[in-house]
């Protein structure tokens, strides 16, 4: 009798312990380019991916979306924005770190070589780590250019390949967009794919001309789809305190 008190008075405490803990909540930083940033839905159809993304997580974590248009690694570091990013940043924070696309300009002012490229990505995880955060590095999405009925991007070059051998070597999550964003434009085809990018017509847009094919950018479905990405790597990564937030299968 006395040992069926004990154990059952170590099962209901076990119990209670186990099932009054309550979900830890994340916030989930994204700093990058135009292609995450956040639209003022009233005025441009233009999506960025990382606004989408609070859709694919329960009420547990928090999107901060500091990704903006026109900034590579150079420029964000040298504007203060990465600072900002990192001066808000606390202990089990998760920031994603996606640049490239700009870096491959030819702007000097946002113009970052390969080696410059690299020593910016080390800084950014370096900080964020030493706040006690986890940054994940990502890489751009795909450039929509189509040639003879298969996709051409060679505009990005080598960044999306340094970013993932730099995620290797520090020993960090990635989550390849690049790769991804790629198989899924090629499983659609040329002219479907068209609709998961800014492809404007007359009176739809306000900031592009009327008719023109925007490769880069991004509308609501092309934005969801590399959220949903985003959401089903940190998933299938079983990123911790995370990856249990994730809303789809």
């Amino acid at each position: 009798m006395k040992f069926k008190a004990i154990s059952l008075l170590t099962i209901s405490t076990f119990l209670l312990v186990c099932c009054s803990q309550e979900p830890k909540n994340v916030r989930l930083f994204i700093s990058g380019d135009s292609t995450a940033q956040s639209y003022d839905t009233t005025k441009t159809v233009m999506r960025g991916w990382a606004q989408m993304l609070p859709g694919f997580f329960d009420e547990h974590v928090t999107v901060v979306n500091k990704a903006k248009a026109g900034r590579s690694t150079k420029s964000y570091l040298a504007e203060g924005r990465w600072k900002e990013v990192v001066d808000s940043l606390q202990p089990n924070d998760y920031v994603i770190i996606q640049f490239g696309h700009n870096d491959a300009s030819s702007k000097p002012e946002r113009h970052a070589s390969y080696p410059d490229y690299k020593r910016n990505l080390i800084t950014m995880v370096k900080e964020a780590q030493a706040k006690k955060a986890r940054p994940i590095l990502a890489t751009s999405i795909v450039m929509r250019t189509f040639k003879d009925n298969g996709l051409l991007d060679d505009r990005l070059k080598g960044y999306p390949a340094i970013t993932r051998q730099l995620a290797d070597s520090l020993n960090i999550p990635l989550i390849d967009t690049w790769l991804k964003s790629r198989d899924l434009i090629i499983m659609m085809g040329d002219e479907p794919s068209k609709k998961l990018y800014m492809w404007i017509e007359a009176g739809v847009d306000s900031i592009r001309p009327n008719g023109s094919q925007d490769d880069t950018h991004l509308q609501a479905p092309g934005a969801a789809a590399i959220a949903e990405i985003v959401a089903a790597e940190i998933k299938k990564q079983n990123l911790k305190d995370i990856a249990n937030h994730v809303l789809i299968p």
